[in-house]
């Protein structure tokens, strides 16, 4: 994700960094050149287009604009929603740390000290941690065994990965720990539902990040929008060049950069657990998460991830 101080009005023209030109630049530079050809032929009356109305392509273009505009903000509303469910994962970690330490404290049972449980709770700790961990490669479909061996036992990292869903084995195995504890008499059932309400809610958090990244728009809109864009901007020099003549390359080409930019815009936004520069930083969400345990369990806690040429990841 792009983090950076807006810039001058002059730099954020030129702005590259987390812009969508790189991608778009060559549709643009052929359309451009396909304008040019076309004034050229009429300007040199090989191919007289001056005398075409601008009307057809006017509806057009209100109708391409109603549709980019449909399909940006779903995929935006997809963006945000992907956002909103990992800051509630951060929310819920941070709550289990807090009520963890409230719960597990030194207690008696009957007249028996029970003693502090700190040790186990930091198991509890560091398998919620590796959930968040497990949960970013399997959106990102990358290898995270190095960030689960800081938080987890080599041989539980490996049980983990044998499972076709590492994140939810996580989550499985701290419920078991909660269950383990209830059986021992260190938690009662109050205190059970309390620990359990923020494990559901962390699975809660699994399964609207894997209907995210699993339900893609439709084909059929982005389909539509980038055949619509296409044929739109290669019609407009045809309208364009009885009025502006030479300049309508100039022209067709700051139009062809506002629909191929929000065509290709929405394709970023749509999956947002990615590494583009506009997709969501991950990396940073599970650090902080990193950042909370250490904290609450009074260990060093770590330093956040640096901003690194104006990107989180």
């Amino acid at each position: 994700m792009i983090v950076r101080d807006r810039p001058n009005p002059i730099a954020l023209l030129i702005a590259l960094r987390g812009s969508v030109v790189p991608d778009i630049l060559p549709h643009i530079l052929l359309v451009a050149l396909f304008a040019s050809v076309m004034t050229l032929v009429s300007q040199y009356h090989v191919l007289d287009v001056s005398h075409y109305t601008v009307m057809p392509v006017t509806l057009l273009g209100i109708v391409l604009s109603i549709l980019l505009s449909f399909r940006n903000n779903a995929a935006y509303d997809r963006w945000w929603e992907a956002r909103k469910q990992w800051g509630q994962m951060v929310y819920e970690i941070r709550s289990l740390a807090r009520a963890s330490g409230t719960l597990l404290g030194n207690e008696k049972l009957g007249n028996e000290e029970l003693g502090n449980d700190e040790p186990r709770r930091r198991e509890l700790l560091g398998l919620v941690l590796a959930y968040a961990h497990a949960l970013r490669g399997q959106l990102r479909e990358e290898d995270v065994r190095e960030a689960l061996l800081k938080v987890q036992e080599p041989a539980v990292v490996e049980k983990a990965l044998a499972h076709r869903n590492g994140a939810d084995w996580f989550l499985r195995r701290a419920g078991d720990w909660v269950g383990e504890r209830y059986r021992e008499g260190r938690l009662d059932s109050i205190g059970v539902s309390m620990l359990d309400q923020r494990l559901t809610a962390l699975a809660g958090v699994q399964a609207a990040s894997e209907r995210i990244a699993q339900t893609p728009l439709p084909f059929a809109y982005a389909l539509l929008a980038h055949r619509t864009a296409y044929v739109y901007c290669y019609l407009l020099p045809f309208v364009l060049i009885g009025s502006l003549g030479w300049s309508t390359p100039l022209f067709v080409a700051v139009v062809a950069y506002t629909f191929f930019g929000l065509d290709r815009l929405a394709e970023h936004l749509e999956m947002p657990f990615g590494r583009e520069a506009n997709d969501l930083p991950l990396d940073t969400i599970c650090r902080t998460n990193e950042i909370s345990v250490a904290e609450a369990l009074g260990d060093p806690a770590p330093e956040p991830l640096p901003v690194v040429n104006h990107q989180l990841q």
